[in-house]
């Protein structure tokens, strides 16, 4: 399975109060699993900087990672950027 990392920044406008996101978070996340069976989630992580939250999944289908994605924009208010990943020491063994 290939590995994918989706940075999403959140709208300012996507919420008035910071306990808002927590639902927000688990509409997108209720959505994936719905819509995106060949997504698997590894992990998320919130960070500061560029990005407010970090995805790690895994899949062997670029539309569904592609859906993931929308899913992510439209109900997270998010705009996202996603790259596909490859473990270092594979890359390395590439060379």
């Amino acid at each position: 399975m290939a590995t994918y990392i989706i940075f999403s920044r959140v709208s300012p406008e996507a919420f008035s109060d910071p306990y808002e996101f927590k639902k927000i978070a688990e509409t997108v996340a209720s959505k994936i699993r719905a819509q995106c069976p060949g997504v698997r989630w590894r992990e998320s992580y919130a960070v500061n900087g560029r990005f407010d939250v970090i995805d790690i999944i895994e899949s062997d289908d670029t539309k569904q990672v592609m859906k993931a994605a929308m899913i992510i924009r439209a109900y997270g208010h998010s705009i996202t950027e996603t790259m596909e990943a490859t473990p270092w020491e594979e890359f390395l063994g590439m060379i």
